[in-house]
Protein backbone atom coordinates (compact mmCIF):
# COMPACT_ATOMS: atom_id res chain seq x y z
CA UNK A 1 0.00 0.00 0.00
CA UNK A 2 1.17 3.95 -0.35
CA UNK A 3 -0.80 7.10 0.08
CA UNK A 4 -2.66 7.63 -3.35
CA UNK A 5 -1.25 9.56 -6.40
CA UNK A 6 -4.28 10.38 -8.15
CA UNK A 7 -5.71 13.42 -9.01
CA UNK A 8 -4.02 16.92 -10.27
CA UNK A 9 -3.12 19.22 -7.42
CA UNK A 10 -2.43 23.05 -7.54
CA UNK A 11 0.34 21.97 -5.37
CA UNK A 12 1.67 18.77 -3.34
CA UNK A 13 0.36 16.91 -0.56
CA UNK A 14 2.75 17.31 2.93
CA UNK A 15 4.38 14.24 3.79
CA UNK A 16 5.33 12.98 7.06
CA UNK A 17 6.36 9.85 9.76
CA UNK A 18 6.17 11.49 13.49
CA UNK A 19 3.04 14.09 13.08
CA UNK A 20 0.97 15.65 11.16
CA UNK A 21 -1.29 19.55 11.23
CA UNK A 22 -3.54 20.67 8.34
CA UNK A 23 -4.89 24.38 9.11
CA UNK A 24 -6.66 27.67 7.65
CA UNK A 25 -3.28 29.33 8.33
CA UNK A 26 0.43 28.50 7.87
CA UNK A 27 1.38 30.18 11.48
CA UNK A 28 -1.38 28.37 13.30
CA UNK A 29 -0.28 24.74 11.48
CA UNK A 30 3.16 25.75 12.58
CA UNK A 31 2.27 26.60 15.62
CA UNK A 32 0.68 22.91 16.22
CA UNK A 33 3.84 21.61 14.65
CA UNK A 34 5.93 23.22 17.07
CA UNK A 35 3.76 21.73 20.13
CA UNK A 36 4.63 18.17 18.73
CA UNK A 37 8.17 18.85 18.35
CA UNK A 38 8.30 19.73 22.00
CA UNK A 39 6.67 16.64 23.09
CA UNK A 40 3.27 18.15 22.91
CA UNK A 41 0.63 15.02 21.72
CA UNK A 42 -1.96 15.81 18.86
CA UNK A 43 -4.41 17.26 21.63
CA UNK A 44 -1.95 20.03 22.51
CA UNK A 45 -0.75 20.31 19.12
CA UNK A 46 -4.80 20.73 18.47
CA UNK A 47 -5.42 23.41 21.51
CA UNK A 48 -2.42 24.88 20.08
CA UNK A 49 -3.55 25.10 16.42
CA UNK A 50 -6.91 26.53 18.27
CA UNK A 51 -5.30 29.49 19.61
CA UNK A 52 -3.02 30.56 16.63
CA UNK A 53 -5.90 30.65 14.36
CA UNK A 54 -7.88 33.14 16.97
CA UNK A 55 -4.44 35.58 16.39
CA UNK A 56 -4.23 34.80 12.77
CA UNK A 57 -7.64 33.91 11.77
CA UNK A 58 -9.32 36.25 13.96
CA UNK A 59 -12.49 36.65 11.86
CA UNK A 60 -13.17 32.64 11.64
CA UNK A 61 -12.96 31.33 14.95
CA UNK A 62 -11.76 32.29 18.82
CA UNK A 63 -11.89 32.16 22.17
CA UNK A 64 -15.68 33.84 22.22
CA UNK A 65 -16.78 31.09 20.09
CA UNK A 66 -18.02 27.64 19.63
CA UNK A 67 -16.62 24.13 18.33
CA UNK A 68 -16.31 20.44 18.19
CA UNK A 69 -13.78 18.12 18.56
CA UNK A 70 -13.98 14.19 17.51
CA UNK A 71 -10.46 12.85 19.41
CA UNK A 72 -9.33 9.43 19.29
CA UNK A 73 -7.29 8.41 21.97
CA UNK A 74 -4.37 5.81 20.88
CA UNK A 75 -3.66 5.28 24.61
CA UNK A 76 -7.43 4.48 25.53
CA UNK A 77 -7.76 3.53 22.09
CA UNK A 78 -11.74 5.17 22.62
CA UNK A 79 -12.97 8.06 19.95
CA UNK A 80 -14.79 10.86 21.69
CA UNK A 81 -16.08 14.15 21.01
CA UNK A 82 -15.94 17.22 22.74
CA UNK A 83 -19.26 19.82 22.06
CA UNK A 84 -18.15 22.91 23.18
CA UNK A 85 -20.80 24.89 21.76
CA UNK A 86 -22.57 27.39 24.65
CA UNK A 87 -26.40 27.44 24.82
CA UNK A 88 -28.28 30.66 24.30
CA UNK A 89 -28.34 33.01 26.87
CA UNK A 90 -31.57 32.72 29.39
CA UNK A 91 -33.14 35.92 28.37
CA UNK A 92 -32.99 34.61 24.59
CA UNK A 93 -36.67 34.98 23.50
CA UNK A 94 -37.75 35.02 19.54
CA UNK A 95 -39.61 37.65 19.90
CA UNK A 96 -36.52 40.17 20.37
CA UNK A 97 -35.44 39.00 16.93
CA UNK A 98 -37.93 40.61 14.80
CA UNK A 99 -35.28 42.08 12.00
CA UNK A 100 -32.96 39.91 10.24
CA UNK A 101 -30.15 42.82 11.05
CA UNK A 102 -30.90 41.80 14.96
CA UNK A 103 -30.09 38.28 14.00
CA UNK A 104 -26.99 38.66 11.73
CA UNK A 105 -25.08 40.85 14.46
CA UNK A 106 -24.47 42.75 17.24
CA UNK A 107 -24.94 42.02 20.94
CA UNK A 108 -28.05 39.88 20.79
CA UNK A 109 -26.30 37.63 18.58
CA UNK A 110 -23.81 35.51 21.18
CA UNK A 111 -24.26 32.38 22.39
CA UNK A 112 -22.40 31.77 25.22
CA UNK A 113 -18.51 31.30 24.88
CA UNK A 114 -17.62 27.61 24.36
CA UNK A 115 -14.07 27.89 23.14
CA UNK A 116 -11.88 28.39 26.17
CA UNK A 117 -13.81 25.41 28.34
CA UNK A 118 -13.26 23.32 25.37
CA UNK A 119 -9.96 24.08 24.89
CA UNK A 120 -8.73 23.82 28.43
CA UNK A 121 -11.37 20.65 29.12
CA UNK A 122 -9.47 18.88 26.16
CA UNK A 123 -5.82 19.41 27.16
CA UNK A 124 -7.52 18.14 30.94
CA UNK A 125 -8.33 14.57 29.92
CA UNK A 126 -5.86 13.81 26.71
CA UNK A 127 -3.26 16.68 26.77
CA UNK A 128 0.22 16.43 27.91
CA UNK A 129 2.10 19.59 28.52
CA UNK A 130 1.31 22.23 31.15
CA UNK A 131 -1.76 24.73 29.15
CA UNK A 132 0.76 27.77 29.66
CA UNK A 133 3.37 26.12 26.92
CA UNK A 134 0.50 24.86 24.71
CA UNK A 135 -0.44 29.09 24.40
CA UNK A 136 3.07 29.72 23.94
CA UNK A 137 3.19 30.15 20.33
CA UNK A 138 -0.33 32.03 20.65
CA UNK A 139 0.65 34.74 22.99
CA UNK A 140 4.26 34.92 21.20
CA UNK A 141 1.93 35.58 17.74
CA UNK A 142 -0.50 37.97 19.48
CA UNK A 143 2.17 39.94 21.56
CA UNK A 144 4.99 40.42 18.89
CA UNK A 145 2.64 40.54 15.88
CA UNK A 146 1.88 39.18 12.88
CA UNK A 147 1.90 40.00 8.89
CA UNK A 148 -1.19 40.11 6.99
CA UNK A 149 -1.53 37.97 3.99
CA UNK A 150 -3.65 38.72 1.44
CA UNK A 151 -6.79 36.72 2.14
CA UNK A 152 -6.27 38.52 6.22
CA UNK A 153 -6.99 41.46 4.19
CA UNK A 154 -9.42 40.92 2.39
CA UNK A 155 -11.60 39.19 5.09
CA UNK A 156 -10.83 42.38 7.09
CA UNK A 157 -11.96 45.20 4.88
CA UNK A 158 -15.36 42.74 3.92
CA UNK A 159 -15.97 42.98 7.41
CA UNK A 160 -15.41 46.57 8.34
CA UNK A 161 -19.76 47.26 8.62
CA UNK A 162 -19.69 44.92 11.57
CA UNK A 163 -16.64 45.99 13.41
CA UNK A 164 -16.77 49.43 13.25
CA UNK A 165 -19.91 50.30 15.33
CA UNK A 166 -17.79 48.72 18.41
CA UNK A 167 -14.76 51.33 19.61
CA UNK A 168 -12.94 47.89 21.40
CA UNK A 169 -13.28 45.94 18.21
CA UNK A 170 -11.45 49.18 16.16
CA UNK A 171 -8.95 49.44 19.09
CA UNK A 172 -8.18 45.20 18.32
CA UNK A 173 -8.46 45.21 14.43
CA UNK A 174 -8.47 48.01 12.67
CA UNK A 175 -5.49 50.52 13.41
CA UNK A 176 -5.40 53.69 12.08
CA UNK A 177 -9.33 52.58 11.60
CA UNK A 178 -8.51 50.40 8.30
CA UNK A 179 -7.86 47.13 7.64
CA UNK A 180 -4.51 46.20 7.73
CA UNK A 181 -2.76 45.62 4.45
CA UNK A 182 -0.56 42.41 3.20
CA UNK A 183 2.66 42.54 5.02
CA UNK A 184 1.77 44.94 7.96
CA UNK A 185 2.19 43.40 11.20
CA UNK A 186 -1.12 43.45 13.76
CA UNK A 187 -0.59 43.09 17.78
CA UNK A 188 -3.11 41.85 20.14
CA UNK A 189 -1.47 42.48 23.37
CA UNK A 190 -5.00 42.20 25.07
CA UNK A 191 -6.10 38.82 23.57
CA UNK A 192 -2.57 37.27 25.12
CA UNK A 193 -3.31 38.69 28.24
CA UNK A 194 -6.50 36.54 28.11
CA UNK A 195 -4.55 33.58 27.07
CA UNK A 196 -2.51 33.59 29.66
CA UNK A 197 -4.81 34.35 31.95
CA UNK A 198 -7.08 31.01 30.95
CA UNK A 199 -3.59 28.99 30.79
CA UNK A 200 -2.88 29.70 33.99
CA UNK A 201 -5.84 30.42 36.25
CA UNK A 202 -7.93 27.75 34.50
CA UNK A 203 -11.90 27.55 33.00
CA UNK A 204 -12.82 29.91 36.10
CA UNK A 205 -11.34 32.42 35.14
CA UNK A 206 -13.30 32.62 32.12
CA UNK A 207 -16.30 31.68 33.17
CA UNK A 208 -16.51 32.93 37.11
CA UNK A 209 -13.98 35.56 37.21
CA UNK A 210 -12.34 38.86 35.85
CA UNK A 211 -13.00 38.23 31.98
CA UNK A 212 -16.77 36.79 32.50
CA UNK A 213 -17.40 40.15 34.06
CA UNK A 214 -16.03 41.83 31.62
CA UNK A 215 -18.01 39.67 29.12
CA UNK A 216 -21.27 40.52 30.93
CA UNK A 217 -20.52 44.29 31.29
CA UNK A 218 -19.51 44.38 27.27
CA UNK A 219 -23.28 42.75 26.76
CA UNK A 220 -25.29 44.93 29.08
CA UNK A 221 -23.52 48.12 27.33
CA UNK A 222 -24.60 46.86 23.94
CA UNK A 223 -27.80 45.92 24.91
CA UNK A 224 -26.69 41.92 25.06
CA UNK A 225 -28.50 39.24 26.90
CA UNK A 226 -25.38 37.12 28.31
CA UNK A 227 -25.50 37.50 32.05
CA UNK A 228 -23.31 35.77 35.10
CA UNK A 229 -25.52 32.96 35.60
CA UNK A 230 -25.16 32.23 31.72
CA UNK A 231 -21.48 32.08 32.02
CA UNK A 232 -21.28 30.22 35.12
CA UNK A 233 -23.65 27.62 33.58
CA UNK A 234 -21.51 27.08 30.90
CA UNK A 235 -20.70 23.10 30.60
CA UNK A 236 -18.67 21.43 28.01
CA UNK A 237 -19.93 17.64 26.97
CA UNK A 238 -18.01 14.46 26.40
CA UNK A 239 -20.52 12.37 24.06
CA UNK A 240 -19.82 9.21 21.73
CA UNK A 241 -19.80 9.95 17.97
CA UNK A 242 -22.12 8.55 15.24
CA UNK A 243 -20.98 6.63 12.25
CA UNK A 244 -22.09 5.02 8.99
CA UNK A 245 -20.14 3.04 6.25
CA UNK A 246 -19.35 3.92 2.80
CA UNK A 247 -18.10 1.28 0.93
CA UNK A 248 -16.28 -0.69 3.80
CA UNK A 249 -14.83 2.58 5.50
CA UNK A 250 -16.71 3.14 8.82
CA UNK A 251 -17.17 7.63 9.12
CA UNK A 252 -17.66 9.19 12.15
CA UNK A 253 -19.13 12.41 13.58
CA UNK A 254 -21.05 14.40 16.32
CA UNK A 255 -24.28 13.36 16.71
CA UNK A 256 -27.41 15.70 16.33
CA UNK A 257 -28.21 18.28 16.56
CA UNK A 258 -24.93 18.52 14.89
CA UNK A 259 -25.84 18.32 11.34
CA UNK A 260 -23.17 15.56 10.50
CA UNK A 261 -26.13 12.96 9.96
CA UNK A 262 -26.79 14.78 6.73
CA UNK A 263 -23.64 14.29 4.53
CA UNK A 264 -23.61 10.19 6.05
CA UNK A 265 -26.90 10.17 5.15
CA UNK A 266 -25.99 11.23 1.49
CA UNK A 267 -23.54 8.77 1.53
CA UNK A 268 -25.83 6.46 2.32
CA UNK A 269 -28.13 7.40 -0.23
CA UNK A 270 -25.07 6.95 -2.76
CA UNK A 271 -23.34 3.94 -1.60
CA UNK A 272 -26.33 2.10 -4.12
CA UNK A 273 -24.51 3.73 -7.24
CA UNK A 274 -21.24 3.39 -8.96
CA UNK A 275 -20.01 6.25 -8.38
CA UNK A 276 -16.44 5.27 -9.30
CA UNK A 277 -17.30 3.99 -12.90
CA UNK A 278 -19.91 7.03 -13.57
CA UNK A 279 -16.64 9.21 -13.45
CA UNK A 280 -15.47 12.06 -10.97
CA UNK A 281 -17.55 14.98 -11.53
CA UNK A 282 -19.56 13.76 -14.60
CA UNK A 283 -23.03 14.87 -15.16
CA UNK A 284 -24.41 11.70 -13.89
CA UNK A 285 -22.34 11.72 -11.10
CA UNK A 286 -23.19 14.62 -10.18
CA UNK A 287 -26.53 15.02 -10.21
CA UNK A 288 -26.66 11.50 -8.24
CA UNK A 289 -24.63 13.58 -5.15
CA UNK A 290 -27.02 16.97 -6.06
CA UNK A 291 -30.00 14.84 -5.54
CA UNK A 292 -29.06 12.70 -2.52
CA UNK A 293 -27.91 15.52 -0.90
CA UNK A 294 -31.39 17.45 -1.35
CA UNK A 295 -32.83 14.52 0.50
CA UNK A 296 -30.95 14.15 3.19
CA UNK A 297 -31.03 18.27 3.79
CA UNK A 298 -34.42 17.82 3.78
CA UNK A 299 -34.31 15.09 6.59
CA UNK A 300 -32.01 16.85 8.83
CA UNK A 301 -33.75 20.07 8.78
CA UNK A 302 -36.81 18.33 9.66
CA UNK A 303 -35.21 15.67 12.33
CA UNK A 304 -31.66 16.96 13.39
CA UNK A 305 -33.00 19.61 16.21
CA UNK A 306 -35.23 17.59 17.69
CA UNK A 307 -35.36 15.67 21.04
CA UNK A 308 -34.08 11.85 20.39
CA UNK A 309 -33.66 12.20 16.48
CA UNK A 310 -34.60 9.03 14.88
CA UNK A 311 -30.53 8.83 13.88
CA UNK A 312 -30.71 5.08 13.48
CA UNK A 313 -33.31 5.02 11.27
CA UNK A 314 -32.29 7.87 9.09
CA UNK A 315 -28.46 6.32 8.70
CA UNK A 316 -30.22 2.56 8.05
CA UNK A 317 -29.41 1.27 4.77
CA UNK A 318 -33.01 -0.10 4.62
CA UNK A 319 -34.02 3.68 4.76
CA UNK A 320 -31.62 4.78 2.01
CA UNK A 321 -32.98 2.16 -0.38
CA UNK A 322 -36.49 3.91 0.09
CA UNK A 323 -35.29 7.54 -0.29
CA UNK A 324 -33.14 6.48 -2.92
CA UNK A 325 -36.29 5.80 -5.30
CA UNK A 326 -37.57 9.84 -5.34
CA UNK A 327 -34.04 9.85 -7.32
CA UNK A 328 -35.32 10.61 -10.94
CA UNK A 329 -33.43 11.86 -14.05
CA UNK A 330 -34.73 15.44 -13.25
CA UNK A 331 -33.40 17.64 -10.10
CA UNK A 332 -36.09 17.55 -8.18
CA UNK A 333 -37.27 21.32 -6.16
CA UNK A 334 -35.98 22.05 -2.62
CA UNK A 335 -36.62 24.12 0.21
CA UNK A 336 -33.04 25.72 0.63
CA UNK A 337 -30.75 25.02 4.07
CA UNK A 338 -33.53 26.32 6.35
CA UNK A 339 -36.15 24.50 7.97
CA UNK A 340 -39.50 24.34 6.07
CA UNK A 341 -42.82 23.09 8.00
CA UNK A 342 -43.40 19.16 7.14
CA UNK A 343 -47.16 20.37 5.84
CA UNK A 344 -45.90 22.09 3.31
CA UNK A 345 -43.79 19.76 1.43
CA UNK A 346 -45.14 17.45 -1.56
CA UNK A 347 -44.47 13.84 -2.07
CA UNK A 348 -40.64 12.96 -3.15
CA UNK A 349 -40.28 17.08 -3.28
CA UNK A 350 -39.87 19.93 -1.09
CA UNK A 351 -41.60 22.93 -1.57
CA UNK A 352 -39.35 26.21 -1.88
CA UNK A 353 -39.51 28.35 0.88
CA UNK A 354 -38.56 32.21 1.38
CA UNK A 355 -35.44 32.52 0.47
CA UNK A 356 -32.80 33.35 3.09
CA UNK A 357 -30.37 35.94 3.80
CA UNK A 358 -27.56 35.46 2.73
CA UNK A 359 -25.01 34.15 5.71
CA UNK A 360 -21.61 35.52 5.52
CA UNK A 361 -20.28 32.83 7.33
CA UNK A 362 -16.90 32.48 8.65
CA UNK A 363 -15.29 29.43 9.99
CA UNK A 364 -12.71 27.26 10.26
CA UNK A 365 -11.41 23.37 10.03
CA UNK A 366 -7.91 21.74 11.12
CA UNK A 367 -6.48 18.19 12.13
CA UNK A 368 -3.92 16.44 13.70
CA UNK A 369 -2.41 13.15 13.61
CA UNK A 370 0.87 12.54 16.06
CA UNK A 371 3.03 9.52 16.12
CA UNK A 372 1.31 7.73 18.94
CA UNK A 373 -2.10 7.54 16.45
CA UNK A 374 -3.81 10.07 18.62
CA UNK A 375 -6.02 12.23 15.92
CA UNK A 376 -7.99 14.72 16.50
CA UNK A 377 -10.42 17.13 14.11
CA UNK A 378 -11.96 20.23 15.10
CA UNK A 379 -14.35 22.53 13.49
CA UNK A 380 -14.66 25.83 15.44
CA UNK A 381 -16.14 29.13 14.91
CA UNK A 382 -17.81 32.55 15.13
CA UNK A 383 -20.23 32.76 12.84
CA UNK A 384 -19.73 35.38 11.07
CA UNK A 385 -17.20 37.64 10.44
CA UNK A 386 -15.42 38.54 13.78
CA UNK A 387 -19.21 37.12 15.06
CA UNK A 388 -21.47 39.44 16.33
CA UNK A 389 -18.70 42.14 15.24
CA UNK A 390 -18.69 42.79 19.05
CA UNK A 391 -15.39 42.81 21.15
CA UNK A 392 -15.30 42.84 24.91
CA UNK A 393 -13.53 45.67 25.88
CA UNK A 394 -9.43 45.10 27.55
CA UNK A 395 -9.36 41.09 26.29
CA UNK A 396 -9.28 40.83 22.44
CA UNK A 397 -12.15 38.42 22.89
CA UNK A 398 -14.30 39.02 19.85
CA UNK A 399 -18.16 37.26 20.91
CA UNK A 400 -20.13 34.46 18.20
CA UNK A 401 -23.05 35.34 17.14
CA UNK A 402 -24.00 31.84 16.26
CA UNK A 403 -27.94 32.55 16.61
CA UNK A 404 -28.20 33.63 13.43
CA UNK A 405 -28.15 30.13 12.62
CA UNK A 406 -30.98 29.46 14.53
CA UNK A 407 -34.57 29.95 12.61
CA UNK A 408 -36.82 32.50 12.89
CA UNK A 409 -39.68 29.95 12.09
CA UNK A 410 -41.12 29.37 15.11
CA UNK A 411 -42.58 25.97 14.22
CA UNK A 412 -38.68 24.93 13.59
CA UNK A 413 -37.24 22.49 16.34
CA UNK A 414 -34.48 25.18 15.79
CA UNK A 415 -36.25 28.10 16.91
CA UNK A 416 -35.01 30.41 18.88
CA UNK A 417 -35.04 29.92 22.42
CA UNK A 418 -33.93 30.50 26.05
CA UNK A 419 -30.93 28.49 27.25
CA UNK A 420 -31.29 26.32 24.05
CA UNK A 421 -28.82 23.91 22.18
CA UNK A 422 -28.19 24.95 18.49
CA UNK A 423 -28.45 22.42 15.55
CA UNK A 424 -24.76 23.21 14.58
CA UNK A 425 -23.70 22.90 10.92
CA UNK A 426 -20.24 22.37 12.30
CA UNK A 427 -18.96 18.47 11.82
CA UNK A 428 -15.27 17.89 12.04
CA UNK A 429 -15.13 14.19 10.45
CA UNK A 430 -12.58 11.10 11.05
CA UNK A 431 -12.52 7.57 8.32
CA UNK A 432 -11.53 4.28 9.55
CA UNK A 433 -11.04 0.99 7.44
CA UNK A 434 -10.40 -2.14 8.77
CA UNK A 435 -9.73 -0.89 12.24
CA UNK A 436 -7.18 1.79 11.38
CA UNK A 437 -7.53 5.14 10.67
CA UNK A 438 -7.85 6.68 6.93
CA UNK A 439 -8.47 9.90 7.05
CA UNK A 440 -9.37 12.80 9.33
CA UNK A 441 -11.13 15.62 6.96
CA UNK A 442 -13.05 18.64 7.51
CA UNK A 443 -14.16 22.14 6.28
CA UNK A 444 -16.05 25.29 6.97
CA UNK A 445 -19.16 27.08 4.82
CA UNK A 446 -22.49 26.70 6.91
CA UNK A 447 -24.82 24.75 5.66
CA UNK A 448 -22.85 23.84 2.96
CA UNK A 449 -20.15 21.87 4.62
CA UNK A 450 -22.61 18.69 4.70
CA UNK A 451 -21.98 19.18 0.75
CA UNK A 452 -18.50 19.98 0.90
CA UNK A 453 -17.32 17.52 3.10
CA UNK A 454 -18.80 14.03 1.73
CA UNK A 455 -17.43 15.31 -1.93
CA UNK A 456 -14.13 15.35 -0.63
CA UNK A 457 -14.50 11.74 1.00
CA UNK A 458 -16.12 10.32 -2.36
CA UNK A 459 -12.57 11.56 -3.89
CA UNK A 460 -10.58 9.84 -1.53
CA UNK A 461 -12.83 6.81 -1.37
CA UNK A 462 -14.39 5.99 -4.71
CA UNK A 463 -11.77 8.12 -6.93
CA UNK A 464 -8.61 7.44 -5.29
CA UNK A 465 -7.27 10.71 -4.64
CA UNK A 466 -4.73 11.98 -2.09
CA UNK A 467 -5.99 14.24 0.81
CA UNK A 468 -4.47 17.31 -1.23
CA UNK A 469 -6.29 16.41 -4.52
CA UNK A 470 -9.10 15.66 -3.09
CA UNK A 471 -9.21 19.04 -1.35
CA UNK A 472 -8.46 20.67 -4.36
CA UNK A 473 -11.19 19.03 -6.78
CA UNK A 474 -13.71 21.56 -8.04
CA UNK A 475 -16.72 21.38 -5.56
CA UNK A 476 -20.83 22.05 -6.00
CA UNK A 477 -23.47 22.69 -3.47
CA UNK A 478 -26.91 23.06 -3.61
CA UNK A 479 -28.36 24.97 -0.23
CA UNK A 480 -30.44 27.52 -1.87
CA UNK A 481 -34.33 26.83 -2.38
CA UNK A 482 -35.81 25.73 -5.82
CA UNK A 483 -33.17 24.02 -8.28
CA UNK A 484 -30.14 26.38 -7.94
CA UNK A 485 -26.48 24.40 -7.77
CA UNK A 486 -23.47 26.63 -6.69
CA UNK A 487 -21.19 24.75 -8.97
CA UNK A 488 -17.27 26.28 -9.26
CA UNK A 489 -16.23 27.68 -12.69
CA UNK A 490 -13.82 24.51 -13.25
CA UNK A 491 -16.34 22.01 -13.98
CA UNK A 492 -16.73 22.01 -17.77
CA UNK A 493 -18.76 23.61 -19.42
CA UNK A 494 -20.68 20.72 -21.04
CA UNK A 495 -21.02 19.20 -17.99
CA UNK A 496 -22.52 22.19 -16.87
CA UNK A 497 -24.76 22.16 -19.89
CA UNK A 498 -25.64 18.52 -18.73
CA UNK A 499 -26.95 19.35 -15.38
CA UNK A 500 -28.68 22.21 -17.10
CA UNK A 501 -30.64 19.57 -19.17
CA UNK A 502 -31.94 17.69 -16.01
CA UNK A 503 -33.46 21.16 -14.46
CA UNK A 504 -30.24 22.29 -12.19
CA UNK A 505 -29.55 26.36 -12.16
CA UNK A 506 -26.47 26.78 -12.19
CA UNK A 507 -24.78 30.05 -10.27
CA UNK A 508 -21.26 29.41 -11.65
CA UNK A 509 -19.18 30.69 -9.05
CA UNK A 510 -15.57 31.52 -9.35
CA UNK A 511 -12.60 28.71 -10.00
CA UNK A 512 -11.47 28.43 -6.91
CA UNK A 513 -14.25 29.51 -4.69
CA UNK A 514 -14.32 29.89 -0.66
CA UNK A 515 -18.24 29.76 -0.69
CA UNK A 516 -17.92 26.20 -1.58
CA UNK A 517 -15.49 25.38 1.84
CA UNK A 518 -11.92 25.74 2.81
CA UNK A 519 -11.20 22.10 3.39
CA UNK A 520 -7.85 20.58 5.64
CA UNK A 521 -7.48 16.73 5.89
CA UNK A 522 -5.11 14.34 6.66
CA UNK A 523 -4.80 10.62 5.83
CA UNK A 524 -2.29 7.86 6.59
CA UNK A 525 -0.90 4.57 4.50
CA UNK A 526 -1.99 1.82 6.24
CA UNK A 527 1.12 -0.12 5.57
CA UNK A 528 3.33 2.47 6.59
CA UNK A 529 1.81 4.87 9.01
CA UNK A 530 2.84 7.92 7.15
CA UNK A 531 1.04 10.69 6.73
CA UNK A 532 -0.66 12.90 4.09
CA UNK A 533 -1.76 16.41 4.95
CA UNK A 534 -3.80 18.29 2.55
CA UNK A 535 -4.77 22.29 2.91
CA UNK A 536 -7.68 24.10 1.14
CA UNK A 537 -5.95 27.17 -1.74
CA UNK A 538 -9.34 28.40 -1.48
CA UNK A 539 -8.30 30.16 1.66
CA UNK A 540 -4.78 29.99 3.63
CA UNK A 541 -4.60 26.91 4.19
CA UNK A 542 -1.22 24.76 4.53
CA UNK A 543 -0.20 21.28 5.99
CA UNK A 544 2.90 20.71 7.72
CA UNK A 545 4.49 17.54 8.73
CA UNK A 546 7.71 16.06 10.51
Amino acid sequence: MALPSKGLMHRPMVTGRRGMVASAHPLASLAGLRILMQGGNAVDAAVATAAALNVTEAYMSGIGGVGYMIIYSARKQEMKVLDYIGLTPKAAELKLFDTPAKQSAGALTPLVPGSCGGWLEALSRYGRLKPIDVFAPAIEYAEQGYPFTVKNHEFYHSNLSRLTPFPASVAAYLPGGRAPLPGEILVQKDLAATFRKVAEKGPDAFYRGEIADAIVRCCERNGGLITKADMEGFQTAWLDPISATYRGHEIFCPAPPCEGIQYLQTLNLLEGHDIAALGHNSVESLHLFIEAGKLAQVDRAEYAAIANPPTKALLSKKYAAERNKLIGERAMVTGGERYTPLSKKLPGEVMPGELAALLKECTTHFDVVDEEGNAVGVTQSLGGGFGSGMVVDGTGIALNNFINWFDAEPESPNAIGPSKKIEMCMSPAQIWKDGRLFSLIGTPGSYGIMFTTPQMMMNMIDHGMNVQAAIEAPRVKATSPGRLVDIEARIPEEVRKGLQARGHELNVIPEWSALVGGGQGIMVDPATGALGGGADPRRDGYAMGW
